[in-house]
């Protein structure tokens, strides 16, 4: 059987604990997942309004803010086809209506750098239309999501954090196509600073579609368009691919529980759970629609978080459907949300007792 038609659901465990008792309820929550937009902002308005399904995309997202209860969206880069400042514009305009609505993580792809977006270098426009501070809710200077980046005045490597309605601690680490050497030794720095953060590593090419990640050293270019096949390799700092981030970041640190990528052709999807160093279980997820209809046909990603269960669906608000296959809606577990304190259980038990004295 075709692995990717496996359902990976793993049994949830029914039993409470005795703090959760205490707590609040613990509440389900959703992250977005955009793959490359790429088509849209290259296509329009000539040739067709491709524009349509990002607009329906970011639409949704609005939308469904309080119902899904929406925390994060995660672009997986490509967000333009050319690096030029028509299609810039383009994707600056729908990613901005999201400001002060939810906060946001960018990644960068090999379209979104060098002339014409061949990759070649690494010059890009991304900074001139997006920066640390267009979303209140993630801009650092009003104490909100982002905790850092890599380079100043550069959005292509953050980290952003946060806490989750059920209490669970975030850590997103946002990286650049192909990764530098010296930005993966930074991102290992965050990773380590948050340990009791659940991290999520969002970039644009990791995993391909054959159910495995990529590997330069092992399958060279039998796997097309791996980030060492790019001019940017050959830059100083290199790059690094799905299996040089797993040795050197992802699987070393065992705060790790997914990660998600766009980029790859063929049928866009793949899923790959690994055990880390630390014998951790990763998730690792590729999901990319751009070769679809209409430029894409407006997929996304809904990752929601119950408890210690992550429940991945995908939908089309373009199309208004679902894709219900085991390769696109499926379920899995990861660590679970750290057991507060006792002295934490003490304030609460006060805390409520303060309240049930002033009913």
């Amino acid at each position: 059987m075709n692995q990717k038609r496996k359902l990976l659901t793993t049994l949830v465990s029914t039993a409470t604990t005795a703090s959760l008792s205490v707590m609040a309820s613990a509440q389900t929550w959703s992250m977005v997942i955009m793959p490359d937009t790429q088509n849209y902002t290259r296509n329009s308005p000539t040739g067709g309004n491709y524009m349509a399904p990002f607009t329906s995309q970011v639409d949704w997202v609005i939308d469904q803010k309080e119902t899904r209860n929406i925390q994060y969206v995660l672009h997986e880069g490509d967000l333009v086809h050319n690096n030029n400042s028509v299609q810039w514009s383009r994707a600056k305009s729908e990613i901005s209506r999201l400001d002060g609505v939810v906060p946001y993580a960018l990644a960068t792809g090999n379209h979104d750098y060098g002339p014409a977006g061949n990759a070649s270098n690494r010059s890009t426009l991304f900074n001139n239309y997006f920066s640390i501070n267009d979303n209140s809710l993630t801009s650092p200077s009003g104490g909100a999501t982002i905790g850092g980046v890599f380079e100043v005045g550069k959005l292509d490597n953050s980290y952003h954090i946060f806490s989750a309605p059920d209490g669970r601690d975030m850590l997103i680490i946002s990286l650049e196509w192909g990764p530098r050497d010296e930005v993966v030794s930074w991102a290992n720095t965050v990773a380590q600073n948050h340990p009791d953060h659940t991290a999520v590593l969002l970039t644009h090419a990791y995993m391909y579609n054959d159910e495995t990640r990529y590997d330069w050293a092992t399958k060279g270019s039998s796997q097309s368009w791996n980030p060492h096949s790019y001019g940017t390799a050959s830059l100083p700092g290199g790059t690094n691919d799905g299996q040089e981030l797993w040795d050197n970041l992802v699987g070393e640190n065992d705060n790790f529980a997914m990660t998600f990528n766009g980029h790859v052709l063929g049928d866009g999807i793949g899923t790959l759970q690994s055990i880390g160093s630390g014998g951790q279980t990763v998730t690792q997820m590729l999901f990319n629609s751009q070769f679809e209809g209409d430029a894409g046909d407006g997929w996304l990603r809904l990752v929601e978080f119950d408890g210690e269960n992550v429940n991945i669906s995908t939908y089309s608000p373009h199309l208004d459907l679902w894709r219900t296959d085991d390769a696109n809606q499926f379920s899995f577990q990861i660590q679970s949300i750290p057991e507060p304190s006792s002295s934490l259980l003490l304030g609460l038990g006060v805390f409520s007792l303060i309240l049930h004295r002033n009913k």
